[in-house]
């Protein structure tokens, strides 16, 4: 898992613009960054992984202000309401939870005794119901537009470069994972599932077969959510919580 995590470090600071190396000794290294991919532009970035943050700034007035931040501890960096404490925060985009994986920590999904039951229809599926689509397909956008704007915008489903791995119930997909190319060879993992099937384990199966393409793709897995349902999915699968990501806007 440690060379996951230097591999993590190493895509923030290509994100960051390489202003700056992600430090590892706990510190906070805070970086004048106006192209800063941490953040939108003319925000604040923050990045906390394995106790070290990486700050980006847009200018050096900014930059100046924000050295408050050098002083938090591990956790509160990224923690709204603390950074609110110390300085004029007027919008916030986060914060989202950042979790890692390498081929070792990989967990197997349980798969039933039984021959598997076509998936129409099939209220307990497993990973042989799991079917690969393109991400351009039709029952796809059906999907997305089936749930709710906010959901599916943060999935990210809408945006992946990776083929879509998905359960249909019933003629229809009702669960849907993949991921997105990043840079450092990363794979940034995007999941969906239709409200009705929430919460029984469908989610974890496209999940997991989309983490096992990306692994034998050779890119380093990441799952960045602010969803607990979606966290606890990561969990399962053996993604671990090294840090989280928070952007915000000085008044």
């Amino acid at each position: 898992m440690r060379r996951a995590a230097d591999r993590a470090r190493g895509l923030w600071e290509v994100l960051a613009g390489s202003v700056s190396p992600f430090p590892t000794d706990g510190g906070v290294a805070v970086a004048v960054a106006p192209d800063s991919l941490l953040c939108p532009p003319g925000w604040v970035g923050v990045v906390e992984l394995d106790g070290s943050a990486l700050v980006t700034a847009p200018d050096d007035a900014t930059a100046e202000r924000v050295r408050v931040l050098t002083a938090l501890g591990p956790g509160s960096r990224t923690d709204v309401d603390v950074v609110r404490a110390h300085l004029p925060v007027a919008d916030v985009l986060g914060p989202a939870r950042l979790a890692y994986l390498d081929a070792a920590s990989l967990t197997t999904v349980e798969l039933r005794t039984t021959p598997a039951a076509p998936a129409a229809g099939d209220a307990h599926p497993d990973l042989r119901d799991v079917v690969e689509l393109d991400a351009s397909s039709t029952e796809l956008r059906t999907l997305l537009d089936r749930v709710e704007p906010d959901d599916a915008d943060e999935s990210g489903v809408a945006e992946l470069t990776s083929p879509a791995f998905a359960l249909r119930r019933a003629g229809a997909v009702v669960a849907v994972a993949g991921f997105r190319a990043w840079p450092g060879d990363v794979a940034h993992l995007s999941v969906l599932t239709a409200p009705e099937v929430r919460g029984h384990g469908h989610g974890r199966l496209v999940a997991r077969a989309a983490t096992a393409a990306a692994l034998d793709a050779g890119l380093l897995p990441q799952w960045r959510a602010r969803v607990e349902a979606s966290q606890r999915i990561a969990r399962s699968l053996g993604y671990r919580d090294l840090g989280s990501q928070l952007s915000v806007r000085l008044g």
